[in-house]
């Protein structure tokens, strides 16, 4: 059986992908009254993330249902063990993620999330799926919860958060990344630093867009 889409972990997603589609802060009049260019400058700011998402707290903002059935696929495709991700939220990448480590034997998944509102509900979520125990989750500032303790070596890294600092936080686990490490970067346009690393042949790793809105990079050995 593929745990992903059998119970208790595909109603639950279902259910959870139908609440964030519901909910999106353009609804909130204090979140729409901000400029589109003063979100798309938080959205690339160094100092203000912090703001910025904290603005978001009560969404979710998750990967589509298309990209977390890719994220799946890639996890066992690769028959990863040790996952790496920047942005919990409420977790529906977190249990696209920890059902291919259940799938694949087991394994850890590591993720972090600014905003422990957050963190919490991601818990909960994880519980009701049965996944908890493959996934530690770390609050607070991934420049902090990814600076230390991590595995010897990292398979796949989800890069799903502030998207200024996807650059900072490579930096943090690319020493672990082994070869054939696969990173998923959702949204990498605002992050023209980490495009322009991740691009160039020189820095060992080979990337392409795989759709509009997902970088699709591997680790070169």
């Amino acid at each position: 059986m593929t745990t992903l889409i059998t119970a208790p972990v595909a109603p639950l997603l279902d259910r959870l992908f139908t609440e964030t589609d519901a909910a999106h802060p353009m609804a909130d009049p204090a979140f729409a009254a901000i400029s589109s260019e003063e979100r798309l400058r938080l959205m690339r700011s160094k100092t203000d993330y912090r703001r910025f998402y904290a603005e978001l707290k009560d969404y979710g903002l998750p990967v589509s249902r298309d990209t977390g059935r890719l994220l799946y696929m890639l996890a066992r495709s690769t028959g990863a063990r040790s996952i790496a991700e920047f942005g919990t939220s409420f977790g529906l990448s977190t249990l696209h993620l920890a059902a291919a480590l259940r799938d694949n034997g087991g394994g850890r998944l590591i993720t972090t999330e600014l905003e422990p509102s957050k963190a919490a509900r991601a818990r909960e979520n994880l519980a009701a799926g049965g996944l908890a125990d493959l996934v530690e989750i770390r609050e607070g500032d991934a420049l902090d919860t990814l600076a230390s303790d991590l595995p010897d070596t990292i398979d796949l890294l989800l890069l799903d958060s502030a998207k200024s600092l996807y650059m900072d936080v490579l930096r943090l686990v690319q020493s672990r990344l082994r070869p054939g490490a696969v990173i998923i970067a959702d949204n990498a346009d605002h992050c023209p630093e980490y495009l322009e690393h991740v691009t160039n042949p020189d820095n060992r790793y080979f990337s392409m867009a795989f759709t509009d809105e997902v970088e699709l990079t591997i680790r070169l050995a």
